[in-house]
């Protein structure tokens, strides 16, 4: 015998597209915590997990870890890019962008790493792509005879100071990428997210 229903306990109602973009946004926020933790090869179960989502609605947005790795990283060049397109822009105010989104993400740290060397990862190209405009928005801002204007230099040196970003936290992380930064000589501004 088949129960039907009693209109009092009707199933919520569909929420449609909003549904569909807070579960993006939740899934990006739970990827770039995730991401901070363990880094871009985390369990996208995890994600999903940490979003209140099903895997199902996880690859309904992001078919691949590739794309989910983009979207979240995404926003931290985005950030790098618009410090380094603002009016009298210089190239200390960018690395402290950078240096910042360096403290606070084991995801971006993996990021500068990216070389187009490695073929292990689906998401390497996509961390090549976004590498490299990383390195076109700081390398406008070098003045010419600074010590990382030659040709692998520059991310060369962000490579190296993006592999001292280690620590339990993101003040421990900031003060090591800082101190290595000013080991190669290499002048920071402050270190905080650009906010336009």
């Amino acid at each position: 015998m088949t129960q039907r229903p009693v209109p009092d306990e009707r199933r919520p109602p569909n929420q449609g597209p909003k549904a569909a973009a807070r579960n993006r946004a939740a899934l990006v926020a739970a990827a770039r915590e995730v991401y901070a933790e363990h880094g871009l090869d985390a369990p996208l179960f995890a994600i999903a997990r940490r979003a209140g989502v099903g895997q199902g609605v996880l690859y309904r947005h992001f078919p691949d870890r590739a794309a989910l790795s983009a979207a979240v990283l995404e926003e931290n060049v985005c950030q790098v890019e618009e410090a380094a397109a603002a009016d009298g822009a210089r190239l200390a105010g960018v690395l402290g962008v950078l240096t910042w989104h360096m403290a606070e993400s084991a995801a971006f740290i993996g990021l500068m790493h990216a070389d187009g060397t490695s073929n292990g990862s689906e998401t390497r190209p996509y961390a090549l792509a976004l590498s490299e405009r990383v390195e076109r928005a700081l390398r406008g801002h070098l003045p010419a005879g600074h010590r990382l204007e030659t040709a692998d230099d520059l991310m060369l040196a962000v490579a190296m100071v993006s592999g001292a970003a280690t620590g339990p936290g993101h003040e421990e992380r900031e003060r090591r990428v800082l101190a290595a930064w000013r080991l190669l000589g290499v002048e920071v501004g402050p270190v905080r997210p650009y906010e336009g």
